[in-house]
């Protein structure tokens, strides 16, 4: 059965870790991308590696097609894209939330601090659960862009590569989370939203 809201506030059994704030995402998100660890070398590893092809592509077409088409679709890679890609990547974090068992689910967004999310409101979600829902859009996003990288001729290769890249760094939020959840592997630990208050808490299993 499924954990309620009401079962974490039993301070017998469970205890809070972490409250953040919706207009504090951006403050924890950069502190767990500080903080090193296997999940950090593998973004970082991986952002580094998918520029490294999008340089690679780069250096293969010069020469081959004009300034102004080159332009053009480093524009498609690097904004528009990534722009257009905004709610697919949310809506794939929805599937697993609903899949979870979810169902009153909001998506939001905070310009201030330039992020998109989504989430469930005082739904119960454990570690492998938020791992899933984490990863989901990254795995997905990867192996789509990878094979069409390989597939796709001419300049094609270039926006993706870079849309590729840029993807992967829209990606450090859930990173950062699943670092958090990372550096605290020896607890069982808990999570859910108050989607009014736009807060997210975190509880650890006594």
């Amino acid at each position: 059965m499924s954990l309620q809201v009401e079962d974490l506030e039993d301070q017998t059994k469970f205890r809070q870790i972490r409250a953040v704030p919706y207009n504090d995402l951006v403050s924890f998100v950069l502190d767990y991308l500080r903080q090193k660890s296997g999940v950090m070398v593998f973004f970082w590893s991986a952002s580094i590696i998918f520029l490294g092809i999008a340089v690679t592509v780069r250096i293969n077409i010069a020469g081959y097609y004009s300034f102004k088409n080159i332009l053009f679709h480093s524009m498609l890679g690097l904004v528009v894209f990534p722009l257009l890609s905004v709610p697919v990547h949310e809506f794939l974090h929805v599937i697993p939330l609903f899949l979870a068992g979810a169902r009153n689910i909001r998506t939001g967004m905070d310009l201030r601090q330039y992020i998109f999310y989504v989430t469930a409101h005082r739904h119960v979600t454990n570690a492998r659960q938020f791992r899933i829902i984490a990863l989901i859009p990254f795995i997905t996003a990867t192996i789509v862009l990878l094979f069409l990288i390989f597939y796709i001729p001419g300049l094609w290769k270039w926006s993706l590569s870079l849309f590729l890249f840029v993807h992967t760094t829209m990606c450090a939020g859930d990173f950062a989370l699943l670092n958090f959840y990372w550096l605290n592997k020896e607890k069982k630990i808990y999570t859910w939203d108050d989607a009014d208050e736009k807060m997210a808490y975190f509880y650890e299993e006594i």
